[in-house]
C-alpha cells in the first residue's frame, strides 16, 4: 500500500432533511398548529450526498474532481478531510493532509494572520522549527505581510484564501485537498496557486483540486474523478474524464427546452431555441447562432445576451458580450436574435455554446444550447503536420517574412 495515498471503498454519505409542511411566523401560530396536529415531530426525508464511491489515488498523482453543483464534490473533500464522518465505507489516507475547502477553513477568527501560521502548523502536526522554516515562504506567497499583525476577522475574503493557501502548500502536507475557494482571488494569485500546485506535485505529493475551470483540470491534473447525484461516474486521465463530463453535460442540456425553468438565473425570460446554421465548419467559416427567448414573467428594463464558445477540454475560447455592439433589448412577449461570429480561425474539433441572458444580474444560463465541429483542415498552403497544430487555443492568420535589413545572401 506504499503507493496509494488514499483509498475510497464504498463511501457513502447521507442527511436527513426536515419537511416543513407549513411555515408559521408565530410562536402562537406554531403552537396552535401542535394543538391541532398533535405535537409530532415532522417528517424527514434521507439525501444522499456520496453514494457507494470507491477509487484509490496514488502517490504523486494530482486528481481533479469535476461535477455539477449538488454533484457531492465538497462533501468527498470534506469526508477526506475528516471535517465530517461518512455514513458508511471506509477512508484510509496515507499521510499529513492540508486542506483549503472554505474561505477561513481552520483559522481562529480573533488571532492574527501570524498566529493563524502557527495554529494551522500545530494543526498539522508541525514543530514549530519547522514552521519558522516555512514562515518568510508563506508571508511572501499570501502579500499580507502589512496585516500580519491584524486579527484576521478583519481581512477581506480575498486575503483570507491568500493567507490560507499560502500555509496549506507550505507547510508541507503529504496531500493538498484544495476546493473551489480559489476563484476568490484575481486572476494574478490564481496562477501563483495552480503552479504552487504543480511544484507540489513535482515532488511527489498529491493534489485533489476541485474546479469548474476545466481547462485548470486539463493542464494542471494528471487524472480526474466525474461525479454526479453523489456518485463515481468516471476515474482516468484528466482529457478524458472532461470529455465524458462535457459529453454528459451536453446530453443533460439536450432537452433543456422542455425543462427552461430549471435552469440557473432568475427566470423571467428564457431561451425557448437555439439553432446553429451548420453542423460543421472549415475554420476559417463565420459561425451564425440563431436564438430565441421568451417573456415569461413581467420584467421592466433593457437586457443584453452573452455568448461563451467552449472547447472540448473545457476551456472558453471566445467570448461574445452584445453589449459591445451596441444591443441592449426589451421583451415584451419573444425576441429572436442571431450572432455571427466571424473569427478567430477555431482549430479542428468539437465546440459547444453556452448562452446567457442578463441585466443586473443572470436571468437565464442556457449551458450547451448547441454544438458544432470544426472539420480537420487548416487554411495554411503549408503541410499540416500535428506539432504545428497542438499548441495555443486557436489558429491565427500569421505570416513569416524577412525584414528589408535581412542581407542578401552571399552569391
Amino acid at each position: 500500500m506504499s503507493d496509494i495515498a488514499i483509498s475510497i471503498r464504498g463511501l457513502s454519505k447521507s442527511y436527513s432533511i426536515v419537511k416543513q409542511s407549513e411555515k408559521h411566523v408565530t410562536l402562537a401560530e406554531q403552537l396552535l398548529h401542535s394543538a391541532r396536529k398533535g405535537f409530532r415531530a415532522p417528517p424527514k426525508e434521507t439525501f444522499w450526498a456520496l453514494k457507494d464511491v470507491s477509487f484509490d489515488i496514488q502517490c504523486g498523482d494530482v486528481v481533479g474532481i469535476v461535477g455539477r453543483n449538488g454533484a457531492g464534490k465538497s462533501t468527498l473533500l470534506k469526508v477526506l478531510s475528516r471535517i465530517t464522518g461518512p455514513t458508511s465505507g471506509v477512508v484510509d489516507v496515507y499521510g499529513r493532509i492540508g486542506s483549503l475547502l472554505e474561505v477561513g477553513t481552520g483559522f481562529h477568527q480573533e488571532l492574527t494572520g501570524r498566529e493563524n501560521i502557527f495554529l494551522n502548523g500545530a494543526i498539522l502536526g508541525m514543530s514549530k522549527s519547522e514552521i519558522r522554516s516555512q514562515f518568510d515562504a508563506i508571508v511572501d506567497f499570501s502579500g499580507v505581510e502589512t496585516f500580519l499583525d491584524t486579527p484576521v476577522k478583519r481581512y477581506s475574503s480575498g486575503m483570507y484564501v491568500r493567507l490560507a493557501f499560502a500555509v496549506a502548500a507550505h507547510l508541507n502536507p503529504e496531500i493538498l485537498i484544495v476546493d473551489e475557494v480559489l476563484a476568490v482571488g484575481d486572476a494574478e494569485f490564481q496562477r501563483k496557486c495552480l503552479d504552487k500546485m504543480k511544484d507540489v506535485s513535482a515532488h511527489g505529493r498529491t493534489v485533489l483540486f476541485v474546479s469548474h475551470q476545466l481547462q485548470s483540470i486539463t493542464s494542471l491534473c494528471n487524472k480526474a474523478v466525474f461525479m454526479e447525484q453523489g456518485q463515481m461516474r468516471h476515474y482516468g486521465p484528466a482529457e478524458e474524464t472532461v470529455a465524458t463530463y462535457l459529453k454528459y453535460s451536453t446530453q443533460k442540456s439536450s432537452d433543456a427546452r422542455t425543462t427552461a425553468v430549471r435552469r440557473p438565473g432568475s427566470g423571467e425570460i428564457r431561451f425557448t431555441s437555439v439553432s446553429i446554421s451548420k453542423d460543421f465548419y472549415q475554420c476559417d467559416e463565420p459561425r451564425v447562432i440563431d436564438f430565441r427567448v421568451e417573456r415569461l414573467r413581467f420584467y421592466a428594463g433593457r437586457v443584453f445576451f452573452f455568448c461563451e464558445v467552449v472547447d472540448q477540454a473545457g476551456a472558453a475560447v471566445l467570448f461574445c458580450d452584445s453589449r459591445l455592439d451596441e444591443l441592449w433589448v426589451e421583451i415584451e412577449g419573444t425576441y429572436d436574435g442571431r450572432i455571427e461570429i466571424r473569427g478567430p480561425w477555431l482549430k479542428p474539433g468539437s465546440y459547444t455554446v453556452t448562452l446567457m441572458v442578463c441585466c443586473a444580474g443572470i436571468i437565464d444560463h442556457y449551458e450547451h444550447a448547441c454544438k458544432f465541429e470544426i472539420l480537420p483542415m487548416i487554411p495554411y498552403p503549408g503541410q499540416w503536420t500535428h506539432e504545428s497544430e497542438k499548441r495555443g487555443m486557436v489558429l491565427p492568420d500569421f505570416t513569416f517574412t524577412p525584414t528589408e535589413s535581412q542581407a542578401a545572401p552571399v552569391s
